[in-house]
């Protein structure tokens, strides 16, 4: 998946976990078959699910989650995983990785049509604005502000992103087979940076990072459980609302947006991320990953949507 990937198999896996809890090793280990980009992921018995960053650096993700998951997760409704051990490297295996414990639901489905099965699309807008606004409302100690492991581009300003978006724009063209309107993505792109920087003197805001389908869990339609935390950050927090449209119909979008009491300014910025996103996915993921490419897809085709019926 990445050209400089850890080489992740069952038996480092087992030897790592068994050299640093004996009491483990008796438990079965096993892949699970929907691990992220950024980790690999193994079932540990019943309880408990081992992750393992990918590529070299990962270890600062799994440091930051051990540190700052404790702080942000009385702040939401939903269960976010809970760190158990963080291991050290070993085996050849160069990063720290971390136990979780294993959280039930199922990955919401990504369609684009509106009638993903058993999704109450309302009430998930609603779940989904609470933690936007939960994250957003929680305090930011002084030892949040001063972490680098919290500063990442995605709490930055739109523009900051320009020089890449164009280049992944661009690279879009030479994908066979990316039904998208490139063009019009490019315009909405430009229009969304001549929209007002959020006001210098606003205090900087916890936000998840990669709050997409993928790292939700959902049980008898609704919102259970945010997953993966290596994106969490703290700076301008607009990029976390662009899970409406990867993953809510039009109406429930409104939903959304009326209970995260955004702006319109806000609104169209985090219309122009969801568009970012997506378009930095498809050069990278389309041949690895293609069920990633899809539901960026559907969400890079709502942001559109949207931005003609707001033109």
């Amino acid at each position: 998946m990445h050209a400089d990937e850890h080489p992740i198999d069952v038996r480092l896996v087992r030897g790592l976990v068994d050299a640093a809890r004996p009491e483990w090793a008796g438990l079965p280990l096993s892949p699970l078959s929907r691990s992220g980009s950024s980790n690999a992921l193994f079932r540990l018995g019943e309880e408990l699910v081992v992750r393992l960053p990918r590529q070299p650096g990962g270890s600062a993700t799994v440091e930051k989650e051990a540190r700052w998951l404790p702080w942000v997760a009385p702040a939401l409704r939903v269960r976010v995983p809970e760190v158990v051990a963080v291991g050290r490297p070993g085996g050849g295996y160069p990063e720290r990785w971390s136990v979780l414990r294993w959280l039930d639901g199922e990955v919401p489905e990504v369609d684009g049509s509106g009638r993903s099965g058993g999704l109450d699309h309302d009430a998930l807008a609603r779940d989904l604005a609470a933690v936007v606004t939960a994250l957003r409302g929680l305090e930011v100690p002084e030892a949040a502000r001063a972490d680098p492991a919290l500063r990442w581009y995605r709490g930055e300003s739109l523009a900051r992103q320009d020089a890449g978006t164009r280049a992944n724009v661009e690279a879009c063209r030479d994908l066979p087979g990316l039904d998208l309107d490139l063009d019009a993505a490019l315009s909405v792109w430009e229009s969304a940076l001549d929209l007002p920087d959020p006001p210098g003197g606003r205090a900087p805001s916890w936000y998840h990072g990669d709050l997409l389908a993928e790292n939700l869990l959902v049980e008898q339609g609704r919102l259970a459980a945010v997953l993966d935390f290596g994106s969490l950050g703290v700076g301008e927090p607009t990029v976390d609302l662009m899970v409406a449209w990867e993953l809510l119909p039009a109406g429930s979008r409104r939903v959304f947006r009326e209970a995260t009491g955004v702006d319109d300014v806000s609104w169209a910025r985090g219309r122009a991320w969801a568009l970012a996103v997506a378009l930095m996915t498809f050069p990278y993921y389309w041949r690895t990953m293609p069920q990633r490419c899809a539901d960026r897809l559907v969400m890079a085709r709502a942001a559109l949507a949207d931005a003609s019926a707001c033109t």
